[in-house]
C-alpha cells in the first residue's frame, strides 16, 4: 500500500512526488510511456540533447519557481530567438520586432514602425477570437504573412474559431528586441530535461510503461493525483475533448543545418517548425539532429498534446468533473485540468497545491 498513487511522470507528477517522498510518504509513480518527463523528455543523440517532442524552453517571472527548478539541473542562459518562413517564402525576425518591421515595410525607427502599423490596424469592436485580436493589434498583412496560416494548420481551425488567448502570448516590438519571451528567468536544462525528473523520482517507486487501470486506486490510501485526460480517466463515457496531436520526424545531419535552434514555417508547408536541437546547449558535436514537427488529428489511442480550448470544450470538461468519484482523485496538470499551461504554470501550481496538502 502506498500513500500516493500519481498517475503521469511529467512535471506536476514529479514534483508532487518528490515533496510528498521528502515528507515520508511512500509515492508510486506511473506512466503509459516507456520513459518519465511527459513531452518534456530528452534523449542524447550522438552527443545532442534532442527534446523529442517539440523545443521545450523553461521560463519564468516567478523566482520561486526558478530556485526550485534550479534545485534539480542548472539552467544555461539560452534565449529563445526563433525566425520564420511566412506565407511568401521569405525568411524573417520573429517574434514581430523593428527588424521584422523593417523587412516588411522599410521602417527602421520605433516611431515609423508604430505609425505603420497604427495605419494596419483593423477597428474592430469584438476581439474574443484569435483573428479579430491579432488583426487589431498588427493589421492584415502581417497576420497573412505569419499568423494565419500557421494557425490553421496547428490547429485546423480557422483562426476566427479559436480564442484570443492562444496568440495574445505573441510579443509585438517596436525595437529589436527579438527574444520570445519577456520573462525574467530563461533557459535550457545542461544535459537536458529527462536528468531533472531522474532527480525529482528519487525515492519513489516508478513504473513506465504502466497505463493507469481503474483498481489502481486502491493502492493509494491518501490521494491519488491524476494528471493523464480527464476525459479518457472517464472511458469517454460524455465523448472525448477535443485535442491537437503532433508528429515527429528526427533526421540526423553533419555540421550546422539551419543555423538556429527553431524556424518556424507560415505558408502551406505541411509542417510548422524545423528544430536543430545542438543550438540549445551549443553541443560540440559533429551530428546535427533535425526535428519536423507535423500537425496532426487526434483521435483516441493518439498522444493529447494540446487542450483545444472553446466554450464547448470547457463545458464538457466541467461535465466530466462534476462526476461523482472517490475523494481521493484529484485531476491536475495540463490534461487532467485540461488546460493549455506552460511547463512554469505547472510548477507553480504543483508548490501550491504541495503548500495547501503539508503546509508551507
Amino acid at each position: 500500500m502506498y500513500d500516493y498513487l500519481i498517475v503521469g511522470a511529467g512535471l506536476y507528477g514529479s514534483i508532487f512526488a518528490h515533496e510528498a517522498t521528502k515528507r515520508g510518504y511512500k509515492c508510486l509513480v506511473i506512466d503509459k510511456r516507456h520513459h518519465v518527463g511527459g513531452n518534456c523528455y530528452t534523449e542524447n543523440m550522438y552527443g545532442v540533447n534532442v527534446h523529442m517532442y517539440g523545443p521545450h524552453i523553461f521560463h519564468t517571472n516567478s523566482k520561486r519557481v526558478w530556485d526550485y527548478m534550479n534545485k534539480f539541473t542548472t539552467f544555461n542562459n539560452f534565449i529563445y530567438r526563433p525566425k520564420i518562413y511566412a506565407s511568401d517564402g521569405k525568411l524573417y525576425s520573429f517574434p514581430i520586432n523593428l527588424m521584422t518591421l523593417y523587412q516588411v515595410y522599410g521602417v527602421t525607427t520605433p516611431k515609423e514602425a508604430k505609425d505603420v502599423i497604427e495605419r494596419e490596424k483593423l477597428l474592430t469592436l469584438n476581439t474574443d477570437n484569435l483573428e479579430s485580436w491579432i488583426t487589431s493589434q498588427v493589421g492584415v498583412k502581417l497576420y497573412d504573412l505569419f499568423i494565419k496560416y500557421y494557425t490553421m494548420k496547428q490547429w485546423n481551425k480557422e483562426p476566427k474559431c479559436l480564442p484570443s488567448s492562444i496568440i495574445k502570448r505573441l510579443p509585438i516590438r517596436y525595437n529589436f528586441n527579438d527574444n520570445y519571451f519577456n520573462d525574467e528567468y530563461q533557459g535550457i536544462p545542461i544535459g537536458g530535461y529527462t536528468q531533472i525528473f531522474n532527480n525529482l523520482l528519487k525515492g519513489s517507486m516508478v513504473m513506465t510503461s504502466k497505463p493507469f487501470r481503474p483498481d489502481d486506486i486502491k493502492l493509494a490510501s491518501r490521494g491519488v493525483i491524476y494528471t493523464g485526460p480527464i476525459d479518457e480517466f472517464f472511458d469517454y463515457r460524455l465523448g472525448p475533448l477535443e485535442y491537437r496531436g503532433l508528429k515527429f520526424n528526427h533526421d540526423i545531419s553533419y555540421g550546422d543545418a539551419q543555423g538556429n535552434a527553431v524556424v518556424n514555417y507560415a505558408g502551406n508547408e505541411p509542417y510548422t517548425r524545423k528544430i536543430e536541437h545542438k543550438h540549445f546547449e551549443n553541443a560540440l558535436s559533429e551530428y546535427s539532429i533535425i526535428t519536423t514537427e507535423y500537425p496532426d488529428d487526434w483521435s483516441i489511442n493518439k498522444v493529447q498534446y494540446y487542450p483545444i480550448e472553446s466554450d464547448s470544450n470547457r463545458l464538457l470538461y466541467n461535465q466530466y468533473n462534476d462526476i461523482p468519484r472517490d475523494p481521493k482523485i484529484r485531476f491536475k496538470g495540463r490534461l487532467g485540468e485540461y488546460r493549455y499551461y506552460d511547463m512554469h504554470t505547472v510548477v507553480e501550481n504543483a508548490l501550491k497545491d504541495i503548500d495547501t496538502e503539508f503546509g508551507v
